[in-house]
């Protein structure tokens, strides 16, 4: 399937798909953080693959949490936390106070990654009958246009186009969490998805 051949329907389907799984994912994050957390409507977005390094924030350096998604499905998820967010975080579930990644707080945003993420699987795989499960998760510190396009190139996308469903989270309404949330499906996964939806 070519991703810019995709109809209106498709892409509707898809923005349900994402919507499901970020609302259980939104959930399980204002659970662990203790604080509302709200999320915009999952965007699909299809872009060139050039601009995955070009595009707008690409050389600011964040922090990516990587969980591999196994089974019907596969792919990658990526939660992109700015430096400052991602400190905060720890400092906020540890008490632990630092300017650079330890092993503990490395050890805590991999948790974090792993509720996310098996919170959006799981209410995927709830919504279309198919098989998912996460890998362990692995945080990488970089720069952003480096991340994304290792995970697409992970995911088997190098095409022209590249696609992802993407999520940002909120805060307390008005203070963001700074937190970007993409699932990047492998090629052929989109169509498994779409094909138990009766959308294809």
């Amino acid at each position: 399937m070519s991703y810019l051949d995709m109809t209106p329907m498709q892409l509707d389907a898809l923005r349900e798909v994402g919507n499901i799984g970020a609302g259980n994912a939104a959930t399980a994050l204002s659970q662990l953080l203790g604080k509302t957390v709200d999320m915009t409507v999952p965007a699909v977005n299809i872009v060139p693959f050039d601009d995955v390094f070009s595009g707008d924030g690409t050389e600011k350096v964040v922090i990516g949490i990587i969980v591999r998604v196994l089974g019907d499905t596969p792919g990658n998820i990526l939660f992109v936390l700015e430096r400052d967010t991602a400190f905060q975080i720890i400092k906020s579930l540890t008490g632990e106070e630092s300017e650079q990644l330890t092993e503990m707080g490395t050890s805590v945003l991999c948790e974090m990654g792993n509720i996310i993420a098996t919170s959006y699987m799981n209410a995927i795989a709830k919504f279309t009958n198919l098989a998912i499960t996460p890998s362990v998760p692995a945080v990488s510190y970089d720069m952003m246009g480096a991340i994304l396009s290792t995970t697409f190139i992970e995911s088997g996308q190098f095409d022209e186009q590249v696609l992802d469903l993407e999520t940002r989270f909120l805060q307390n309404r008005d203070e963001e969490i700074s937190g970007h949330f993409y699932y990047i499906p492998m090629p052929g996964s989109l169509e498994k998805i779409l094909n138990t939806l009766g959308v294809n």
